[in-house]
């Protein structure tokens, strides 16, 4: 069985330690590995999840990165970027209107031809709702590198949560409207502790320990799915 992980930075393995980007060999598929090696089956997880991606890159590499190779699950995680926005250009301009990076109607188009394409070749889609974020540090990092002219801009929006919740729950509308398999993995993550124990410094991406959290969560929903089996013992 060959498992395919779709996504951004979060499925690559990033974290931030006091302001520098790492990338971590512990990410969430490397621990998804490692319990699905104690199944006694064999397993390939494959990690397909790239640094900035959203929505339309993963479209534009659909077919070499999971089509070609023919996997038989392919768990989908991305939005994270697509609700971003270009904050050097709000900085610039905290008294204009700014889109998203990916505008709702697109990231959920393009969402919807990714699914279909995956399905249209046989191989089960699941898709993951979006990582919880941690708003305050999340915040501090963008003052960092742009300054706090962003406030003004957050605050007339809703707060930094806006976007990403928005985009989230109309994931959850699209799964529901497509009726496909998919794991809530922005509640299960929040149950697994303290976001300050399980997400880096930016707020955004996890550490070590959220990476593993994150490998539980999906395990969880899996099982739930019968796609894996429950830990012995």
């Amino acid at each position: 069985m060959k498992i395919v992980c779709f996504g951004d930075s979060v499925t690559r393995g990033i974290s931030f330690f006091r302001g520098r980007l790492r990338i971590q060999r512990q990410n969430y598929p490397y621990f998804l590995q490692e319990r699905l090696d104690g199944e006694g089956r064999d397993i390939q997880v494959v990690n397909k999840g790239v640094w900035n991606d959203t929505s339309t890159h993963l479209l534009q590499r659909l077919k070499a990165d999971v089509l070609d190779l023919d996997p038989d699950l392919v768990l989908i995680e991305i939005g994270g970027n697509d609700c971003n926005f270009r904050w050097d250009e709000v900085a610039a301009s905290p008294h204009d209107v700014h889109e998203p990076i990916v505008p709702l109607r697109e990231y959920l188009e393009n969402v919807t031809r990714l699914v279909k394409e995956i399905d249209g070749r046989g191989t089960l889609p699941v898709l993951l709702t979006l990582l919880p974020l941690d708003p305050v540090r999340y915040y501090r990092h963008l003052v960092r590198f742009y300054g706090d002219k962003l406030g003004h801009w957050i605050g007339l929006c809703g707060g930094i949560e806006h976007w990403h919740g928005m985009y989230n729950r109309f994931l959850r509308r699209l799964i529901s409207d497509l009726n496909i398999s998919w794991i809530d993995l922005r509640n299960r993550f929040k149950r697994k502790g303290d976001l300050q124990e399980l997400l880096s410094d930016d707020g955004v991406h996890p550490l070590p320990t959220g990476y593993r959290a994150m490998a539980e969560c999906i395990l969880e929903g899996l099982i739930e799915l019968g796609l894996a089996k429950p830990a012995r013992g």
